[in-house]
């Protein structure tokens, strides 16, 4: 039988399965075939090679395993604090075993004087240590007590069909022997050579039930390097093939650029933003649709270096464009932009969800006939009836707000050729992340600050600090300074005990009596909610109190201050985000994170790391480290990450490898077509899914 047969027979021909489970696997796990339980891996092991006497327990260690007798089988408590307790003894000593489900099942089934095998976690509840649903097996029935045992992810309705992890465990020890034999290899000699890696049939019985430690560790290198490989050989291939197939307008000649850098701009670049230009102008100019990812921190000054690409398109006869996430970013936008725009009298247009008729008509008929050079807005922008004359280049800010489906619109605003797309984030995105998600576009990083911005001070305080912080903020309000305070939550939820936006206000406002403040959330009505922003924005008041609607918002030179309620509650990324609203003048700027004295390992981390850089790149590295990619940059509309075994975070070294053989392979063979590559290239096809292909698009 062939390989594809055989890992392609549905998974209720495998003895002990049957249709039933095999419905309930596809249901919960998505396991359809051989091939699909085959690759559900263990996501951990537990050594079971050696056993613990009771006198050697204790909490810290992890799982172990006991032998002994068990005795006093009894129900304590009532309700919902029903349990099942026994002892379990040895010659050394005794342990609890408790139960809070399944009661029924475990009285009916332990017998007195049988020795029992006993594996599970010690805890300490009171003075007492015990063990909660251990598994429990005779002694006299055990034929596979083995070193390392694999623990399968399952789910409440799996366990309720005999389908728990030591289930699955079974049903895959007997199809490990059926598929192995037909296991092809999918990466080149050389690679498996040049890499020191496993087999593949080896690695995939390895990592299910391995012989020892080295070889679980190597098995798990090979299917790691193996599952990012391919995600790179996809990816490089992408890029290569939009370079060939894509062509882009070319753009050469730039003399209002020239001018306006010259006459016009209101601050020198730094070298970076020079860089990233220069990086860009080569990019137009090849004839080949341009893709680039623009990362930079917050205040870095993509937006200038975005108003600069959008004039290269203008001096070529083409219209440009830039696409905001909210009607706040998109308002900003407009006006940073306006005011360079009208310095060389170049039309500029905003276009929102809360455009007027009237406005959008007109607006509609001068993107059309091509008098409208420059158009800024949100989601507006890919309605059907938004036709550009010729529009050359799309700015996308802030991208991972936007799903891979809503880009793909603004390339079909052309009927000729596709629009050059720069796609700018402040979100850092870690270099390996950055790889694989990205690893179709090319990359400029703007990595510093324009002149004369100081970095901003982050502290933590206490809550007990709180006199001390208002104090503080007093001061600065008294040098003409503006302060935000941010709160996670609008109004009190039973179940997070946070000072809520409401209260927050209140107290705010008992502290400072003769200072106007504003207030700002998310379930304000648009036209509120801009008032408040604008009453700050022009100084009328000194104290914004706000959700999170400000990270990604007003920019306003005079706020140096940003005071974080509850900060243990928000993630790195968007403390960091918070933390950019501040930092935009010449002022000293400060950051100051309030929270309890209760704070997880975690939130620790994450408050420590917050106080002691302003580096967004290792924000983000310690954020993934704590996060996994999880929808960092989008990840979750790109599906190009669904990875079963790596993760980004802790295998760089092995992303930055599968992509270095990746690379040598593509690059003497784009085809995949040489004997020795056949294997990659049958891999592929056999993999390759229905779908549309989101990869094209930025």
């Amino acid at each position: 039988m062939a390989m594809s047969d055989v890992l392609s027979t549905k998974i209720e021909f495998l003895k002990g399965i049957g249709p039933a489970r095999a419905e309930l696997l596809q249901k919960e796990l998505r396991i359809f075939t051989y091939d699909d339980l085959l690759q559900h891996y263990p996501f951990r092991h537990e050594d079971r090679s050696s056993f613990y006497a009771i006198a050697e327990i204790h909490e810290e260690l992890p799982y172990i395993q006991v032998k002994g007798k068990i005795r006093h089988l009894q129900l304590v408590g009532q309700g919902p604090k029903k349990r099942l307790t026994a002892e379990l003894y040895d010659a050394t000593g005794i342990v609890e075993l408790v139960w809070f489900q399944g009661i029924k099942w475990v009285s009916g089934t332990i017998q007195p004087d049988v020795e029992y095998i006993v594996f599970g976690k010690p805890n300490v509840f009171g003075r007492k240590l015990n063990i909660a649903h251990p598994e429990l097996e005779p002694l006299s029935e055990s034929k596979d007590i083995r070193g390392l045992f694999p623990v399968y992810s399952v789910t409440e309705k799996l366990k309720s069909k005999q389908l728990d992890s030591r289930g699955i465990s079974r049903l895959t020890e007997k199809l490990v022997p059926i598929c192995i034999p037909h296991i092809e290899e999918n990466l080149p000699k050389q690679v498996i050579d040049e890499y020191h890696l496993m087999g593949r049939s080896e690695a995939l019985k390895q990592i299910h039930f391995p012989d020892n430690v080295s070889a679980l560790d190597k098995a798990k290198a090979r299917l790691k390097f193996e599952e990012l490989f391919f995600i790179h050989i996809k990816l490089l291939r992408q890029k290569g093939l939009r370079q060939q197939q894509f062509k882009g307008f070319v753009i050469k000649h730039i003399p209002g650029l020239n001018t306006f850098y010259k006459h016009h701009l209101p601050f020198d670049l730094t070298n970076a933003q020079k860089r990233v230009l220069r990086e860009i102008y080569l990019d137009v100019g090849t004839g080949k649709q341009m893709n680039r990812l623009l990362q930079g921190d917050v205040g870095c000054g993509k937006t200038i270096v975005g108003f600069l690409t959008m004039l290269m398109a203008v001096d070529n006869g083409l219209q440009a464009c830039l696409m905001a996430p909210t009607e706040i970013l998109a308002e900003q936008h407009y006006q940073g932009l306006k005011e360079l725009a009208d310095k060389i009298q170049l039309p500029i247009a905003k276009l929102t969800g809360s455009t007027k008729k009237k406005e959008r008509t007109l607006l509609h008929e001068q993107l059309r006939d091509g008098t409208m050079k420059i158009l800024i807005g949100t989601h507006a922008l890919l309605e059907e009836e938004v036709q550009f004359n010729h529009l050359g280049i799309c700015i996308i800010d802030e991208q991972h707000r936007f799903g891979v489906a809503q880009r793909a619109r603004l390339w079909q605003k052309n009927k000729d050729l596709p629009p050059h797309v720069l796609v700018m984030t402040a979100t850092p995105i870690p270099r390996t992340l950055a790889m694989t998600l990205y690893g179709d576009l090319d990359i400029s990083i703007i990595d510093e600050l324009p002149a004369g911005r100081k970095p901003i001070k982050t502290s933590h305080k206490y809550d007990s600090h709180r006199l001390e912080v208002f104090g503080f903020l007093k001061q600065q309000i008294l040098f003409g300074r503006q302060v935000y305070i941010v709160y996670p939550l609008i109004e009190e939820s039973e179940k997070l005990d946070l000072k809520d936006l409401t209260d927050g206000y209140e107290s705010i406002q008992r502290a400072f009596p003769d200072i106007p403040i504003s207030i700002v959330h998310g379930r304000m009505k648009p036209e509120d909610k801009d008032f408040e922003m604008l009453r700050f924005v022009r100084g009328e008041t000194k104290i914004m109190v706000a959700t999170t609607v400000i990270e990604v918002g007003v920019n306003v030179p005079n706020a140096s201050v940003m005071v974080i309620e509850n900060a243990e509650r928000f993630g790195l990324s968007q403390l960091h985000q918070l933390r950019g609203r501040v930092g935009r003048g010449a002022d000293q700027s400060y950051c100051i994170l309030m929270t309890g004295y209760k704070l997880s390992k975690d939130s620790l981390t994450r408050i420590e790391t917050m106080v002691r850089t302003n580096n967004g790149f290792e924000i983000a590295d310690v954020d993934l480290r704590l996060r996994g990619p999880g929808d960092l940059a989008g990840t979750q509309q790109s599906g190009v990450l669904d990875l079963r075994l790596a993760d980004l975070a802790q295998d760089s070294t092995i992303v930055q490898l599968s992509r270095q053989a990746a690379v040598q392979i593509l690059t003497i063979d784009s085809e995949l077509q040489q004997t020795e590559h056949r294997c990659v290239h049958k891999f592929i096809e056999r993999k390759r899914s229905s779908h549309m292909d989101w990869g094209r698009i930025s």
